[in-house]
């Protein structure tokens, strides 16, 4: 495990330990290709190394090796039936994007679209909401002048009126975001009860995250996405605006939230279940508010977006959101359609 980094012109060099002992290792910065795996390194990481012993028992790096996932052939649907991925709805927020929201309410029950779309959106069989469903309130400074619906109580009444209008043959399933209501600390448990009546009353699987859930035999690995903004703090190469490029860095660690001590919350507990311990097949995420996706060694992985306009506190950070577009996923072909309700429909 990496405890300590520090570059300088010469390479970079590590403090490592494991059970027993530590060790300080180096990578030269002329080995171009191994180098470049050591400035993507995090702290906290489990990785192995191949190494030469130098003078003080300096270790000189060799080669890096992640934990990663191997290379993975879908399990596939039997049918061509598709799952509608969405995150960070943010009921409750005055940026809300309730008219194009009600859009793709619209769509889903098969009243606008061409042909394509509609036949699309009958195939459409689960919505998946990855996190912040809500607003909540006292999250960030000034959220609360930015709120609409300022009891949380009546945030969650009226997420649910908002998806009380989808087919009953649609499954809804929900795991929570730093946004609802449930604890802060990862893993974090479902939604409380207390404030979740409301969407349990229609119906909706409410699950914590992480969770890991099977449609059809297609394994989906769901998490809020919390520590991508730890991710994307310590890396040069990664920003907001590419979401799923730090997804992929989660999958080579096999772990959630592989850095410990920065803005993600993790709870002490006997087990770790933020290990990515089985390879899935999907991974869904959101968090970030920039819907991308790609495919990383056989696992298709999906930030889902939002549907919360640009917020102030966004604008301070410099972070620009793409809201109102979702990924629409065949769980039998994997092939991935975007459709645009702010302005295609």
């Amino acid at each position: 495990m990496v405890t300590e980094k520090r570059e300088t012109k010469r390479g970079v060099f590590f403090r490592v330990e494991d059970l027993e002992d530590y060790a300080i290792i180096f990578v030269p910065a002329e080995k171009h290709e191994v180098y470049l795996k050591a400035q993507k390194i995090l702290l906290d990481q489990v990785i192995c190394i191949s190494a030469l012993r130098g003078k003080n028992d300096l270790l000189i790096v060799e080669d890096i090796v992640w934990p990663d996932v191997p290379l993975k052939k879908h399990n596939r649907a039997p049918i061509p039936i598709c799952a509608a991925l969405l995150s960070d709805l943010h009921v409750g927020s005055k940026m809300f994007m309730e008219k194009e929201f009600k859009r793709f309410v619209r769509w889903l029950r098969g009243e606008i679209g061409g042909d394509k779309l509609r036949e699309l959106a009958g195939r459409v069989k689960y919505l998946i909401i990855a996190g912040d469903v809500v607003d909540g309130v006292g999250i960030y400074p000034q959220q609360y002048d930015e709120l609409e619906i300022k009891d949380l109580h009546k945030q969650y009444e009226r997420a649910a009126k908002e998806l009380e209008e989808i087919p009953d043959y649609i499954e809804i399933i929900i795991i929570p975001g730093n946004h609802d209501a449930t604890r802060r600390a990862l893993p974090q448990p479902a939604i409380s009860r207390e404030y979740a009546k409301p969407l349990l009353d229609l119906g909706s699987h409410l699950l914590g995250d992480p969770s890991v859930i099977s449609l059809y035999g297609v394994t989906i690995l769901l998490s809020h996405g919390r520590s991508l903004d730890d991710i994307i703090a310590s890396s040069p190469s990664m920003s907001f605006q590419s979401p799923e490029e730090a997804m992929k860095v989660l999958l080579q660690c096999r772990h959630l939230a592989p850095i410990y001590g920065m803005r993600t919350l993790i709870a002490s507990e006997k087990v770790d279940h933020l290990v990515i311990e089985h390879v899935p097949d999907i991974f869904h995420a959101g968090h970030v508010h920039m819907m991308k996706y790609t495919t990383y060694r056989g696992i298709l992985v999906v930030n889902s977006g939002t549907w919360q306009k640009q917020t102030e506190y966004q604008k301070e950070m410099g972070h620009i959101p793409n809201p109102g577009i979702i990924p629409v996923v065949d769980l039998q072909s994997f092939q991935v359609f975007t459709i645009d309700f702010v302005s295609a429909i």
